[in-house]
């Protein structure tokens, strides 16, 4: 009895290793569960039919066989419907994933099914919203450039045809003509310092800088337009505050933005303070100013690209809204964080992080 249980084991053994690697081997995954259901039933079926063969010679006995074969097709054809519960929710996440290669970034896939191919339609709806987003940023993209490039083209064009027809002599076009050049390449280098932000491709150089000295120097850089608007600037740096790790040249050139910014939005008699305290580990920059302020629903917009408040947009010369986004970037860049909140007592207050250097105790 023991050498035919052996053969019939053994046999069954390699046919189920056979099956397997077989089953490896198809092309989809409706096939694969298939042909593991009937690896599931069949094998057992067969060595329990064997082994009647072998060691049975009764009809009662091929009548238990016959019962457990009928047993074992309804539970393969249980197998085949369970398979089919899975493949379907599946399909449908293969079906939203061809439309959304075609472009229809409205495409959505089913969250049903069983919780790993919910988990699956989850996942990909999530990817297609961020990428329905990302292509909406991009066409907003071209279309506020495209404005804010054609208005400045328009202008010099009806100059130089007014200059052409005679209409006025070149020298009294020629400060304005100026004017404009230097908007259109500000504005084309900010379009190229957004590309190599979300290109990944921008260059830092780090070194540890103390913070007092580049605050300083920034709020110098802008005490000139302060005193022709009749606004007072000033820095308060904590005595406490640890060296920190950053690319001064771009540290220097979001805050003389932010300096900017204030100063446009804060009326004569005025004022603008730059305040710098350790922070959790960090180093915060505050740049706040007694302006009209942000309204509390644009703060979470102010830093998207060519987002101006209501009353810049009337003003001339307000810049074309990128310089926001180009701080962000940079502020993310160094592994930090920038946000806007409205200044107790009115006004605006712009805060950025920065870590603090690595050979400097976190405070």
């Amino acid at each position: 009895m023991i050498g035919p249980a052996l053969v019939v084991a053994g046999a069954t053994l390699a046919a189920g290793l056979v099956l397997a690697l077989v089953a490896r081997r198809l092309p989809t995954l409706r096939l694969r569960l298939v042909a593991l259901a009937l690896g599931a039933v069949v094998l057992p079926l067969a060595a329990v039919l064997l082994s009647g063969v072998l060691m049975f010679d009764s009809g009662h006995d091929l009548t238990v066989l016959a019962v457990a074969s009928a047993s074992g097709l309804a539970a393969m054809a249980g197998a085949v419907l369970v398979a089919r519960s899975v493949l379907v929710p599946v399909r449908r996440v293969r079906d939203a994933s061809e439309q959304l290669a075609r472009g229809e970034l409205t495409a959505r896939a089913p969250e049903d099914g069983p919780a790993e191919v919910a988990e699956l339609g989850a996942a990909f709806n999530h990817m297609a919203g961020e990428l329905e987003r990302l292509f909406d940023a991009r066409r907003q993209l071209v279309a506020h450039a495209s404005h804010d490039l054609r208005t400045p083209l328009a202008s010099l064009q009806a100059m130089l045809e007014a200059i052409e027809d005679g209409l006025r002599p070149a020298d009294a076009y020629l400060p304005a003509m100026h004017d404009q050049v230097r908007h259109l390449g500000r504005l084309v280098d900010d379009l190229f310092e957004l590309a190599r932000i979300d290109a990944g491709a921008l260059t830092l150089e780090m070194r540890e800088v103390e913070l007092g000295g580049l605050v300083e120097c920034c709020v110098r850089g802008v005490q000139a337009s302060a005193r022709a608007r009749g606004v007072r600037v000033e820095s308060r740096v904590d005595d406490a505050v640890p060296r920190v790790r950053c690319a001064p040249d771009q540290v220097e050139r979001v805050l003389l933005n932010l300096l900017t910014n204030a100063l446009r939005h804060t009326p004569s008699d005025g004022a603008v303070a730059v305040l710098v305290a350790s922070d959790d580990g960090a180093v915060r920059i505050s740049v706040e100013d007694t302006g009209e302020g942000i309204a509390p629903e644009s703060l979470d917009q102010a830093f998207d690209r060519f987002w101006r408040a209501d009353s810049a947009r009337r003003r001339d010369g307000a810049g074309a809204g990128l310089g926001l986004a180009i701080a962000r970037g940079l502020v993310e860049a160094h592994g930090g964080r920038i946000w806007a909140e409205q200044r107790p007592g009115g006004g605006a207050r712009v805060s950025l992080t920065l870590p603090i250097a690595a050979s400097q105790p976190a405070v």
